[in-house]
């Protein structure tokens, strides 16, 4: 290599670097196999056949179909008040509350900071609109932070329970305050 010039990357440690990130493609079908082995060493020892996850079909579960939704609340007060009604609404499963969260964002020009209680909603991601509405509806900010995020996977009986106790909302109509 008499006369060729070395790379930038290569001088002051880079060559490990650029090896690993040359390297790193073809491990991977490697490195997931080695994840897998524990598990069949395990089977072997135990004379069964190693187990494969199941399917969400399997559980009758449609990914997605249920939503975590997230409320930010001033007070505990003002959060248990409208967990309590989107409860009792049905338009929400279980309501868990966070409390002592620091929020800290932007709000007309200026950056704030405030103490504040997290709702966490499961419901049926059909329900987030009806949902919405209702919490704009009650709670005492100006821009109410309402976001849903589906749920792909979890334990079934809990996502079935979440349909089941959210289903007697026909829709959205029927729920506003």
């Amino acid at each position: 290599m008499r006369g060729a010039q070395v790379p930038a990357i290569l001088l002051g440690g880079g060559v490990a670097l650029l090896l690993s990130l040359l390297w790193m493609p073809a491990l991977l079908p490697v490195a997931s196999r080695l994840l897998l082995l524990p598990r069949a060493l395990l089977s072997m020892a135990s004379g069964s056949p190693p187990s494969q996850p199941s399917p969400a079909s399997s559980s009758g579960y449609v990914p997605g179909s249920v939503s975590a939704a997230f409320v930010t609340c001033p007070n505990e007060k003002v959060a248990k008040e409208i967990a309590r009604a989107v409860v009792e609404k049905r338009l929400a499963a279980c309501v868990n509350l966070i409390p002592q969260i620091t929020s800290i964002y932007e709000w007309k020009g200026k950056i704030e900071e405030d103490n504040e209680v997290l709702m966490m909603i499961k419901t049926r991601s059909s329900m987030v609109p009806a949902l919405t509405d209702f919490v704009r509806s009650v709670h005492p900010y100006e821009v109410a932070e309402v976001i849903a995020l589906p749920v792909e996977q979890g334990n079934a009986p809990y996502l079935h329970w979440v349909h089941q106790v959210t289903e007697s909302v026909s829709d959205s109509s029927t729920v506003l305050p």
